[in-house]
């Protein structure tokens, strides 16, 4: 199985408990046919405190885990209706939210 396809297999398999999350209104994985080697992964929720809980969880942790296996160091981007922001998102919220520990250190926005 190639990089990609074990990312988009491994996202997939994350699926099921995303989708049971309170205020997921949805989650799509998929990788065009002329990009191959970019996997696409979107995360909808209905408001940004269900989202922040998200980003709090252990789910988020094995998703934050599966994104390090990737054979490139990948793209993370959190669209607000104001901003967008990276994974200096995930660190604020699960720094300022009482984490005990902060993210895995993946240097991309």
């Amino acid at each position: 199985m190639s990089g990609t396809k074990h990312i988009i297999h491994a996202l997939r398999l994350l699926a099921p408990s995303t989708r049971i999350e309170p205020g997921c209104l949805g989650f799509r994985v998929w990788s065009e046919e002329n990009e191959e080697s970019t996997v696409r992964y979107v995360e909808e929720w209905a408001t940004e405190d269900a989202m922040r809980r998200r980003v709090r969880s252990p789910r988020f942790t094995r998703l934050l885990e599966v994104l390090e296996s990737a054979p490139a160091q990948p793209w993370v981007q959190f669209d607000f209706v104001r901003e967008t922001r990276g994974l200096d998102y995930v660190s604020e919220v699960r720094t300022m939210d009482g984490m005990l520990e902060a993210p895995p250190r993946m240097d991309m926005e």
